[in-house]
């Protein structure tokens, strides 16, 4: 009789730890239309709450709230909340990928890398009057993300200490942006319209046209990177567990490289560098929602990384009104805290 009151009276543990993943996955949701709509409705212009969802509609099409909705916020809001998800996503993979909780684009240089030929590509080509497609600029953010994974990877064979491994990704972030910053001292400002304000985060002036450009790129590349969830899971329990339930480990490491190099070149090509976000948002994910199980924490990630970017850029757009600060500063001023939690949270662990 004991026993089976101690077994009615104690909780499932599958039970409590599903019921805390909705919990979480509910919680996000809410958040995210939060940010949505504190997005749409304040700026220079506060559109009334009352509002929005006429303006969203299309019912007054002449009004000024419409135009500014339709045409400047509510791209920006869309690709905000695709980038910053993508960002996120590209964070959890290389930290799969390293085995490393402070994996990331922005620390690993990869952001850079991606940033260096961007800018190089727009000099050379605007600067020689030719027509830069969004296209062009995803390709050339691709090639400069895998060129500085690639340094990345050759130096984790020869070094495998995670500390040093960060300490080489960090300078080749340094060199990367000391050779941008070098060429755009020296590029025409006629020619080379926002590349400042762009090489130090921002997404401002991004259009449908561009917004349809990310969807493209980063829809299926977040839906691969989901289908890699289970392989990901044995991943993480080690190589030779891996493969012993079947999972082509060589196979699995390039898309992971090519996965997160992808969304990693998505975001610098359109919204510049941003720092930080990959490594914090995927901690902070799992920590709502208890579990790393990437089945959960994938979608969870990308909801995360949305919210997240969607929260900076507010900050950034309203701060210091009209003045507009830079994205990578504000993820920067949120996100370091969370990577020093980190770092002390380990060094709890070792001693």
């Amino acid at each position: 009789m004991r026993l089976e009151r101690r077994t009615e009276g104690s909780a499932d543990p599958l039970a409590v730890r599903r019921e805390r993943v909705c919990a979480t996955f509910a919680l996000l949701f809410a958040l995210l239309l939060v940010a949505a709509a504190l997005n749409l409705c304040l700026g220079s212009l506060h559109v009334p709450l009352s509002d929005l969802m006429t303006v969203l509609l299309g019912r007054d099409r002449s009004s000024t709230y419409y135009q500014v909705i339709w045409s400047i916020r509510l791209p920006r809001l869309v690709a905000a909340g695709l980038l910053g998800g993508s960002l996120a996503l590209a964070g959890l993979l290389l930290q799969t990928f390293f085995n490393n909780p402070i994996a990331g684009p922005y620390i690993l240089g990869i952001s850079s890398g991606a940033k260096l030929v961007v800018a190089a590509t727009m000099i050379v080509v605007v600067g020689g009057s030719g027509i830069l497609s969004s296209w062009m600029l995803v390709l050339a953010a691709f090639v400069g993300s895998m060129l500085a994974m690639a340094f990345v990877l050759a130096v984790s064979q020869r070094i495998r200490s995670a500390s040093m491994l960060i300490v080489a990704g960090v300078m080749v972030g340094y060199i990367c942006s000391a050779l941008t910053d070098f060429l755009i001292t020296f590029a025409s400002d006629a020619h080379i319209v926002n590349l400042r304000n762009w090489s130090q985060g921002s997404f401002s002036g991004i259009s449908w046209a561009d917004v349809a450009t990310i969807a493209v790129v980063i829809a299926p590349a977040a839906a691969f990177a989901f289908a890699l969830s289970k392989p990901m899971a044995a991943y993480q329990l080690g190589e030779r567990y891996a493969q012993s339930v079947g999972v082509n480990v060589r196979a699995f490491r390039v898309a992971l490289i090519a996965l997160s190099s992808l969304l990693a070149a998505c975001v610098t090509a359109f919204a510049g560098p941003i720092s930080f976000v990959g490594i914090a948002v995927p901690h902070i994910v799992k920590r709502l929602l208890g579990t790393s199980r990437p089945l959960v924490v994938v979608p969870a990630s990308f909801l995360g990384g949305a919210i997240f970017c969607l929260a900076c850029d507010l900050i950034a757009r309203t701060a210091l009104a009209p003045t507009e600060v830079s994205i990578s500063a504000v993820t920067a001023l949120f996100g370091a805290p969370v990577v020093i939690a980190i770092l002390l949270g380990r060094q709890r662990r070792v001693d």
